[in-house]
C-alpha cells in the first residue's frame, strides 16, 4: 500500500468515524480535540494532518467490532486499517518474523 492510498482510507476512516454518534465523542475525548480542531486538521492547507488521520486509524484499530464495521463502511478488507496505519507511522516495510 502506498502512502496516497493510505491516507485516502484514513480520510474515509475519518469522514465514518464523524457519522458514529456513540463514537466521535469517545474519539473527542480520547484525544484531546474539539470538533473545530477536526475541521482546522482535515482542511488545511497543505491537505489533512497526517498525525490526525493516524490518530483516527489508531483509533478505530483499538477495538475489532469498529474495525469490521469501519472496513465493511468503506468495502475494504478488515486488515487495511492496519496496513495503512502502518504506512502512516512509516512502518509499511518492517516485518516482526
Amino acid at each position: 500500500m502506498n502512502q496516497s492510498t493510505a491516507e485516502q482510507i484514513a480520510l474515509d476512516a475519518f469522514t465514518w468515524l464523524c457519522t458514529q454518534e456513540e463514537l466521535l465523542p469517545v474519539f473527542l475525548n480520547a484525544s484531546g480535540a474539539s470538533v473545530d480542531d477536526l475541521r482546522a486538521a482535515i482542511s488545511a492547507a497543505g491537505g489533512p494532518d497526517v498525525a490526525l488521520l493516524g490518530a483516527v486509524l489508531d483509533f478505530i484499530a483499538m477495538r475489532d467490532d469498529t474495525v469490521i464495521a469501519c472496513c465493511a463502511a468503506q468495502n475494504l478488507p478488515n486488515d487495511a486499517v492496519a496496513r495503512a496505519q502502518a504506512v502512516l507511522a512509516g512502518h509499511a516495510g518492517m516485518h516482526w518474523t
